[in-house]
C-alpha cells in the first residue's frame, strides 16, 4: 500500500516510537532497549509473519544478529516485570488528558476478564482454559485483567490496571478468579463499581468483600426471596423463601412458568431508536447451592440483596439477563455492562489476538510463556490508544471512510522495520558488559555448551555462540583435532562466584575423554 501523505505517515511512526520509549526508559540499560525492539516487533504485527515466533518476528523489524539475541535475553531474562509496565501506561494516558472515564447513576465502570493463549502442545503445562469452540477446558496460560472504561474521543478505551498470573502451586482457574477480584476489589474507589461477564461466579466477589457489582448471569439462573412468605392457613407452611425465576423452563416436557416481574421499565434505544423492555426483580439472595460453603459464606451470602434486571432487545432473539447489587435503572444498569465489553478488544477476540497474531505463541521457558501474553496484551492497549489519538489512513483505494482502528494502524506499522535512525535518548541503549577477549575458535563453545562438566564451571563468555556452529561441523574427525589444537595455551576467567582460573591445556589433558564423550 503506498501512503501520499509521507509526512502524516512519519509522524505516526514516531508517535509511536515515543510513546514506547517512555514506557520502557526506566528499565535498567540494555533491557528497556530490548524492550523497545521487542514492543516494535508486536505492535507492528510481526507475529502474524512468524506464527508467533518471537525471535523470527525481531529478525523481521531488520535487526542485526546480535540485536535479536539481546532483544531476546532482555524479554527472557532482564529484570522487568508486566506489573510496572502496566503502571507506567496508566501514568503516561492519564497525563495526556485525553482518555475520559465512563460512569453511569454516579458510578464508575470497572471490568475484570479472564483471557487464555492456548498452548496445545506445551509440554508441563498445569494450567488450561475453557474454549467455547472445543466445548472444553485446553491448556492455556491464562491471564486475568483488571481495566478502567472509558473513552478517547468517540472510541471505548479500557486502561489495564492489573494483569494476573495463574499461582504456581494452585495454578486452577477458580485460585486466579478469586486472586483478579480481590486485586480488583483493592483497587476500587468509593465511586466505582466492578462488572464481569457470566463466568464469574457471583459468590467470589461477596467473600472478597465488593459490595458494587454488575454481572451477568446464564439464562437458568434463579434466586430467592429474602423473606419467607406468610403461611396461607392452608398445606404445609412455608420453610423457605419463593424461588424467583426470570425466565421460564422445561422440565420432561413441562414448561415451569417464569416469575412475574416486580417493575417493568421501557425506554428508547439512543443508537437505532428501538423501544428495550426490562423486567425487575428486587431484594433476591442467591441460591444456597454448594455444599463447599462455610458458615461464614453462607451468613454472606444471605445477607447481599440483590436485583435481577432482565432486558428485552428487540435486536437480539435473546434476552440479557444481568444482576446488581447497584441502586441503578434497568437502562443503567444495561449500559454499565456494555461499558465491559471495553476489556475484550485489548484481550481476546481482536487486537492482541487475531490483529498482532499473538493467539500462536511460541516460547516455552516458565518465565517466557508467561511474559508473552502479559506484553502482547500491553501492546494491543497501546495499539489502540495511538489508533484513537492519530488521524485514520486509510488501507487503499477503496477504504473511502476509514476509522482510527488499531487494525488500519498495524497494517502501517508492518511496512516499517524498527527506526534505527531514530534518536533514542541516552539510557536506552545496549549495556556494555565488560569480558575477556574471546580467542579460541566457536568449536571450543559447541563443547562447551555440550559437556557438563564445562557447563559446571560458569564461564563468563556467551555460551550462546556455540549454537551457532554446524552440528555436522562439529561431529567431524578434522574439526576436533584443530579445536584441541587451537587451546594450547589460553586462560579464562571465570564468572565472580569461582574460584581461580581455568588453564586449558592441563584441562584438556585431564579430561579429554569427558570432552570428546560431552560430543
Amino acid at each position: 500500500m503506498k501512503t501520499k501523505n509521507v509526512n502524516l505517515t512519519s509522524q505516526i511512526v514516531y508517535r509511536m516510537m515515543n510513546v514506547l520509549i517512555a514506557l520502557v526508559i526506566d528499565f535498567p540499560i540494555g533491557t528497556n532497549l530490548g524492550l523497545l525492539q521487542v514492543l516494535w516487533a508486536l505492535v507492528s504485527g510481526q507475529l502474524l509473519g512468524t506464527r508467533g515466533a518471537l525471535i523470527p518476528a525481531l529478525a523481521a523489524i531488520e535487526l542485526s544478529d546480535a540485536e535479536v539475541l539481546r532483544a531476546w535475553s532482555a524479554f527472557a531474562n532482564g529484570k522487568w516485570d508486566a506489573h510496572r509496565l502496566v503502571t507506567r501506561w496508566g501514568e503516561l494516558v492519564r497525563q495526556e488528558g485525553h482518555w475520559e472515564r465512563s460512569g453511569y447513576g454516579g458510578y464508575r465502570v470497572k471490568a475484570l476478564d479472564l483471557t487464555g493463549f492456548f498452548r496445545p502442545c506445551l509440554q508441563d503445562c498445569a494450567t488450561t482454559h475453557y474454549d467455547s469452540t472445543a466445548g472444553k477446558a485446553l491448556k492455556a496460560i491464562p491471564i486475568g485483567i483488571v481495566g478502567d472504561v472509558g473513552h478517547v474521543n468517540t472510541q471505548r478505551f479500557t486502561l489495564p490496571t492489573a494483569l494476573v498470573r495463574a499461582d504456581v502451586n494452585n495454578p486452577s482457574e477458580k485460585v486466579l478468579e478469586a486472586e483478579l477480584v480481590r486485586i480488583a476489589v483493592e483497587q476500587m474507589g468509593a465511586d466505582e463499581a466492578l462488572t464481569a461477564d457470566r463466568g464469574f461466579r457471583p459468590v467470589t466477589f461477596i467473600t472478597a468483600g465488593c459490595k458494587r457489582v454488575v454481572l451477568r448471569r446464564p439464562k437458568n439462573f434463579t434466586a430467592r426471596r429474602r423473606i419467607v412468605p406468610a403461611y396461607g392457613g392452608r398445606g404445609r407452611k412455608p420453610s423457605l423463601p419463593e424461588i424467583v425465576r426470570p425466565l421460564p423452563r422445561t422440565y420432561r416436557n413441562k414448561t415451569i412458568a417464569a416469575t412475574l416481574p416486580d417493575k417493568v421499565e421501557t425506554w428508547v434505544d439512543p443508537h437505532n431508536g428501538v423501544t428495550v423492555t426490562a423486567h425487575l426483580w428486587f431484594d433476591v439472595v442467591l441460591p444456597d447451592q454448594p455444599k463447599d460453603w462455610d458458615d461464614d459464606t453462607r451468613k454472606l451470602v444471605k445477607d447481599t440483596p440483590w436485583s435481577i434486571v432482565l432486558i428485552f432487545h428487540p435486536d437480539f432473539p435473546h434476552p440479557m439477563l444481568l444482576i446488581t447489587t447497584l441502586p441503578l435503572s434497568a437502562q443503567q444498569a444495561h449500559e454499565f455492562y456494555l461499558d465491559r465489553w471495553g476489556i475484550e478488544p485489548p484481550s481476546r477476540p481482536l487486537v492482541a489476538k487475531q490483529i498482532l497474531g499473538a493467539l500462536r505463541q511460541f516460547v516455552f521457558a516458565d518465565e517466557a510463556r508467561q511474559r508473552l501474553p502479559e506484553l502482547s496484551l500491553l501492546a494491543g492497549s497501546v495499539l489502540s490508544y495511538v489508533a484513537a489519538r492519530e488521524v485514520a489512513i486509510p488501507t487503499g483505494f477503496w477504504d473511502r471512510d476509514p476509522k482510527s482502528t488499531p487494525g488500519r494502524l498495524r497494517r502501517l506499522l508492518t511496512r516499517f522495520p524498527f527506526p534505527a535512525d531514530f534518536p533514542l535518548p541516552e539510557p536506552l541503549r545496549a549495556a556494555k558488559s565488560i569480558r575477556a577477549p574471546t580467542t579460541c575458535s566457536k568449536a571450543f563453545w559447541l563443547i562447551v555448551a555440550q559437556n557438563r562438566w564445562f557447563r559446571s564451571l560458569q564461564l563468563n563468555y556467551p555460551l550462546r555462540l556455540a549454537s551457532r556452529c554446524s552440528r555436522d561441523l562439529a561431529e567431524s574427525k578434522a574439526l576436533r583435532s584443530v579445536t584441541f589444537s587451537n587451546l594450547s595455551s589460553t586462560t579464562f576467567t571465570p564468572r565472580p562466584g569461582a574460584v581461580g582460573t581455568l588453564n586449558v591445556p592441563s584441562l584438556l589433558n585431564s579430561n579429554a575423554g569427558s570432552i570428546r564423550s560431552g560430543l
